[in-house]
């Protein structure tokens, strides 16, 4: 439990983090559901374009964490607007494998997920068209057919699937509808939630879920929140 755990700041979350990583997983990986939002509950400026909302030393803790975990998983909106690595690179750490949720595989050619030497995106998807298929596992990405689910993808197939591959633990990093949809669906182990002083117009996030127990520390200008997900 929380006041078992000594440490502070960073620290303190990242043993709290893996203190929930460490427990039985049972059929299904432990999910985290992690992202960086305004005072005013916003994820991204507006039209999802990206911007910098979380502070070095909150952004140093999200690399912490994603060493943490055996796979990191975004939605495909999250990969055409950012183009993100989700790659460890701020600390020294063990690469998570990386997985994109992309119910019609638009995932495109040029990405900088298919440019990783090391790590090769798994990609979920429903359906596609053959030829889509082959270029992109001629290009190292590794292919799952899901079955489809309001709104997207089956994400308890996805979690099956990725159990089955020996993925003991989740980070899922976005974007709102895809960590809205964890919540929601009670698949959302735990919750770490960077919260800034900044304020603007744009995407809203999909709002702090209820927690059972919960820990905020202060990391430079940041407010980073940590709690366990209750229930729905």
């Amino acid at each position: 439990m929380p006041q078992e755990i000594e440490a502070s700041g960073a620290d303190r979350i990242v043993a709290l983090v893996l203190s929930v990583l460490r427990e039985e997983t049972g059929a299904r990986p432990r999910v985290t559901v992690t992202w960086a939002q305004t005072a005013t509950g916003v994820i991204a400026a507006a039209g999802g374009a990206r911007a910098t909302i979380s502070g070095p030393e909150s952004m140093k803790l999200t690399h912490r964490l994603r060493a943490l975990h055996d796979a990191i998983l975004v939605g495909i909106q999250t990969v055409l607007a950012d183009d993100p690595q989700l790659s460890v690179r701020l600390v020294e750490g063990s690469q998570p494998q990386p997985v994109v949720l992309d119910s019609r595989l638009r995932f495109p050619r040029t990405a900088r997920l298919l440019a990783r030497a090391d790590r090769k995106p798994w990609i979920f998807y429903r359906a596609a068209d053959p030829s889509d298929e082959q270029e992109l596992e001629k290009r190292g990405a590794r292919l799952f057919r899901t079955r489809a689910s309001a709104p997207g993808l089956d994400l308890a197939e996805v979690l099956r699937v990725l159990a089955a591959q020996g993925i003991r633990s989740l980070m899922v990093e976005g974007g709102a509808k895809v960590l809205r949809a964890f919540i929601a669906q009670g698949l959302a182990c735990q919750a770490v939630v960077t919260v800034s002083q900044s304020r603007m117009e744009g995407v809203p996030g999909p709002g702090i879920p209820a927690l059972l127990s919960s820990v905020q520390e202060s990391l430079g200008p940041d407010a980073v929140l940590w709690g366990r997900v209750a229930a729905i």
